[in-house]
């Protein structure tokens, strides 16, 4: 047995460019999990720096000075943040408010026709079964506690020192970002070891991947979250605005999101209109919806940036989305793929020989 992993060792980690490439992944692993939360607005700044690189290098290439190109894509994109903050979030945040003071009323009447259904069909399950169900529910979640946990989640998400950190601070350490990132690049080598071509190779082959993504999943947001609106706009839905945004932020969880965010849709139509037409109509225009989504939009943005198995996309939303939260969730894909270029360009003395013997036959 000590054999055979002295073996597997040599085989894996002889080559000091694996060795670097694994210090630089555990250091930066390390950093993000204790210190995250403390760097948040460098990594949120990060995110929109290596965002709006694109449109920057694509203005210096043309002859605009990288300063004034920095400037103006900074300019614009703040402009558009705005407009959506003041034409939608005051929306979504009053719609918010009243779907969670209503939410005890549902609640009742929920439970009122699950005991009008146990009365009619008995025979799948009793009156007493239903209330004996409820009372184990009723004691492991409390209706006002829900209320008051809904309300301190709202408070919280608007405290303003959070707000103004990130409303000052992100915007000028992106500027900084795109203006000075040749300078800052080249600084950050010092810290890195000499030998890092397998760590840049991994990189190289990441970086294309990791921008079609963020890039792919920002614009299928912006259209599964505004096609969704507009349709239950045109329905006459309650909480139109709020399940809109909440069906476009639902792919960031592959899979997983589209469930979730499905159910309080059926309870708010159901509660509108009841087993009507419209409910029909609703729940039949929401599934084309996810169906075109799944089925066109999604192969059509990410059919080079992701070739990953269901399983492998799933299971990463699980681990990486329980490390870090939400960002996690939305890194988890490219995250996934990292793991997956790691695997794939990793020395190992085995294959080398292999390679070697076939040259040599050849």
């Amino acid at each position: 047995m000590f054999d055979y992993l002295s073996r597997w060792y040599r085989a894996r980690f002889s080559d000091p460019q694996a060795l670097t490439l694994l210090f630089i992944l555990v250091g930066i692993t390390l950093i993000l999990y204790f210190a995250g939360g403390l760097l948040m607005p460098l990594l949120v700044a990060l995110v929109l720096a290596f965002l709006l690189e694109w449109p920057v290098a694509q203005m210096a290439r043309i002859g605009i000075n990288r300063t004034m190109a920095a400037s103006l894509v900074l300019v614009l994109f703040i402009g558009v943040m705005i407009l959506i903050s003041f034409g939608l979030i005051p929306s979504i945040w009053r719609q918010g408010s009243s779907l969670l003071a209503e939410l005890p009323n549902m609640l009742d009447k929920g439970i009122t026709l699950l005991q009008q259904l146990a009365q009619q069909h008995p025979q799948f399950i009793s009156v007493e079964q239903l209330d004996s169900m409820l009372a184990e529910l009723k004691k492991l979640l409390d209706t006002q506690h829900l209320l008051g946990i809904g309300k301190q989640l709202l408070g919280y998400s608007a405290s303003l020192l959070v707000l103004m950190v990130y409303a000052i601070l992100v915007p000028l350490l992106v500027f900084f970002f795109l203006k000075d990132k040749e300078q800052l690049i080249k600084g950050s080598k010092r810290f890195f070891p000499s030998n890092r071509e397998l760590a840049r190779k991994v990189w190289f082959e990441m970086e294309q991947q990791i921008f079609n993504y963020i890039r792919g999943k920002v614009i299928e947001i912006v259209i599964v979250g505004i096609a969704t609106y507009i349709f239950f706009a045109l329905m006459g839905i309650n909480y139109a605005a709020l399940l809109g945004v909440a069906t476009g932020l639902s792919v960031l969880i592959p899979y997983v999101g589209a469930t979730l965010v499905t159910l309080p849709i059926v309870l708010v139509a159901f509660f509108q209109w009841g087993f009507s037409a419209e409910f029909g109509y609703l729940m039949l225009g929401y599934g084309i919806i996810q169906a075109l989504d799944g089925n066109l939009l999604v192969p059509l943005l990410f059919s080079d940036a992701v070739d990953l198995h269901p399983v492998v996309i799933i299971a990463a939303v699980l681990i990486f989305g329980g490390l870090w939260g939400v960002w996690g969730v939305f890194f988890a894909i490219p995250l996934a793929s990292l793991v997956k270029a790691v695997i794939n360009v990793w020395p190992s003395t085995d294959n080398t020989a292999a390679t070697a013997k076939v040259s040599v036959t050849q």
